[in-house]
């Protein structure tokens, strides 16, 4: 955990969110300031609704209540201008990594571009090069099609094409479901080392204590339909049950959590 990063200044705000579902709440005046220059992460018990969370605040899902601002700008209250000029500030990768199947990589990562400046094409296939290395992609990768991948591949391409556009925040939802131990740790890695050479924000939805480990300045718990922000340590002094599970269970004693956070410093 890497404690005094990421002290700017909030460069996401929710106040109050509120979103139903059938009838059924799974977010009650929930509040957040996420800092411009940290990881956060979000964890929470399954239906808890994280990736709803996420979903709201790139402005995906319109909630029941509460407001939600990115860079000082109400998600739900621009014009179609102001809101493009928006995403073109932040990336998104979605658990699947939502490649078009009928696209290569190099095609998907050109999607973005294509869609938001006016680049010669030239230019654009040799920014979507850069973004196949720069996520640790062999170069031969950009001509295949996303079903020629494994799934670390898929997750690393789909990550290429989040960054396409130079954002500043990178929302990642569940970014290692679904791979072995290895891929995922590299995964985590690489996204450590992005936050860092590329001054990013990143916005962390996931199941994975090795994930927060590796890469969250501070931990937001999604329990009771609102969020408990603090560090890993303040997280283990936790006496929600929830939180209690999850941070002192099997898992982390397998992964040595107590035992890490408990060293002298």
């Amino acid at each position: 955990m890497k404690n005094g990063e990421g002290q700017g200044e909030p460069i996401i705000r929710v106040r109050g969110l509120v979103n139903r579902f059938g009838g059924e709440s799974v977010h009650d005046g929930l509040d957040l300031d996420v800092l411009r220059g940290e990881a956060l992460g979000v964890v929470g018990g399954s239906g808890s609704g994280k990736s709803v969370l996420l979903r709201t605040i790139i402005g995906l899902n319109h909630p029941q209540g509460g407001r939600v601002e990115v860079f000082g700008k109400d998600v739900f209250s621009l014009t179609e201008r102001e809101r493009r000029a928006l995403e073109r500030r932040w990336g998104v990768l979605f658990q699947d990594g939502a490649l078009f199947s009928s696209l290569t990589v190099a095609e998907n990562i050109a999607v973005p571009l294509e869609e938001y400046l006016a680049l010669p094409q030239r230019l654009v296939e040799e920014i979507a090069r850069f973004k196949i290395g720069l996520v640790r992609l062999p170069p031969e990768a950009g001509a295949k099609y996303p079903a020629a991948l494994s799934g670390g591949m898929r997750k690393r391409a789909g990550l290429a094409r989040a960054l396409a556009l130079d954002p500043e925040i990178l929302f990642l939802d569940e970014p290692t479901s679904g791979l072995d131990p290895i891929a995922a740790g590299e995964l985590d890695s690489l996204v450590r080392d992005l936050k860092t050479s590329l001054g990013l924000t990143v916005f962390l939805v996931t199941h994975d204590l090795d994930s927060l480990q590796a890469i969250c300045d501070r931990i937001a718990v999604l329990v009771d339909k609102r969020l408990r922000v603090g560090t890993l340590e303040e997280h283990l002094q936790s006496d929600h049950p929830w939180t209690v599970a999850y941070f002192h269970g099997p898992r982390a004693r397998a992964l040595g959590v107590e035992r890490a956070e408990s060293r002298p410093r």
